[in-house]
């Protein structure tokens, strides 16, 4: 009987404590409602609305239709007209499109042999007319994405271009640039870059400023001539170097033992990188402010973390969630690191070709920074 009496006294002793600490009450509501809102709702493997651009060489009617065509299947997007193969290579390495439709000059005629295949042409002329309409280049680095252009490889003309229904010759022609043999490796590896940093970046800082407060180092640093921001940039940068070590551990081992391809400049990379970081860290800062303690700040870095690694582009398609998705995505760090590190990488991007996710970087870091330094003044007075 006693001992009962003990366990009670215990257990309402814990919820009294549960009840006080809204932070950890907050984390056990709202973790749970945000996995079920990303897994049920923002998570959509089938891709959608794929945003590519065409090179019309043609200019013709039936080029018109066959565009009108591929557009009725939702699985693109054709979101710019360019003029050239060039500016498409150019399009596809700055990520402002993930594929390009470029229909030949000869469309109409190669339309029109096509259709006479059907009709009984005779064999000897059936490899010499039997031509693809157009071709796809894709940026083959993200598999699901090249997967979904490949599903359009076959598709059926037959109705809008009065082509034969017996057609053997794919309708279209699919180059996969950067990842042709569909690694999923390749995609994956320069993506963990930003996972692992997310994580760590974020921890470690605001775990480092919280466990000052925790063990009273920060009343004696208050009494210090150091100022709120030199504190806190004096806590990052030790951490800045670390990011740098986990990158290229990722990056070397991703080469050496999964023969994953550095097509990019070294330089680029590390500048996108201490971009990323310099953002986290400063997420980081901001977190300590808000926590009271060293578990505190561990879950709010899960509550970022999980958001990152499923609307980042790490495991699903950007193009294939629903728009307010992307929408968060946007707010993400680790969004438009994914997007340089992979350019980097993969398609010998720099930061010029990716400058608004650069600049979006830095302008976070600066807008962070400044809110932690901001909260840090408030919480020493």
């Amino acid at each position: 009987m006693n001992s009962l009496r003990r366990l009670s006294a215990i257990l309402m002793k814990e919820f009294m404590q549960l009840r006080r600490d809204r932070m950890t009450f907050a984390m056990v509501v709202m973790i749970p409602l945000v996995q079920l809102v990303l897994f049920g709702y923002a998570i959509n493997t089938n891709v959608r609305g794929i945003p590519v651009a065409v090179v019309d060489q043609s200019g013709s009617a039936v080029s018109r239709i066959l565009q009108q065509t591929v557009a009725a299947t939702q699985v693109v997007d054709f979101v710019q007209r360019l003029d050239s193969v060039e500016e498409a290579q150019a399009a596809i390495k700055g990520a402002r499109v993930r594929a390009a439709l470029i229909i030949p000059r000869d469309l109409a005629s190669r339309l029109a042999r096509s259709a006479s295949v059907g009709l009984a042409t005779p064999p000897a002329t059936n490899s010499e007319t039997s031509r693809p309409l157009a071709q796809w280049i894709v940026d083959g680095s993200d598999t699901m994405i090249a997967s979904a252009i490949k599903s359009l490889r076959s598709m059926p003309m037959n109705e809008l271009l009065r082509q034969s229904a017996n057609r053997s010759t794919p309708t279209f022609e699919v180059a996969l640039f950067f990842n042709p043999e569909q690694r999923t490796v390749v995609n994956i590896v320069p993506g963990l870059v930003a996972v692992i940093l997310t994580m760590t970046m974020i921890m470690f800082t605001s775990a480092a400023i919280v466990r000052e407060t925790e063990r009273g180092n920060m009343e004696m640093l208050i009494n210090t001539p150091v100022k709120p921001i030199e504190l806190m940039v004096g806590k990052i940068i030790p951490y800045i170097f670390i990011g740098l070590i986990q990158t290229a551990i990722i990056i070397g081992l991703g080469a050496l033992v999964f023969n994953v391809p550095f097509n990019g400049s070294m330089g680029a990379l590390v500048s996108g990188t201490l971009l990323f970081i310099a953002a986290s860290l400063s997420l980081g800062l901001l977190f300590s402010t808000l926590a009271e303690n060293q578990l505190q700040a561990m879950q709010m870095t899960v509550f970022v973390l999980m958001p990152s690694i499923l609307l980042s582009g790490f495991m699903f398609p950007y193009e294939g969630m629903p728009v307010p998705a992307q929408y968060v995505a946007e707010l993400l760090p680790a969004t438009h690191f994914m997007r340089i590190v992979r350019g980097v990488c993969l398609r010998d991007a720099d930061l010029l070709d990716l400058q608004y996710d650069s600049l979006w970087l830095f302008g976070f870091f600066v807008l962070g920074m400044a809110l932690a330094a901001l909260r840090f003044k408030k919480r020493l007075g």
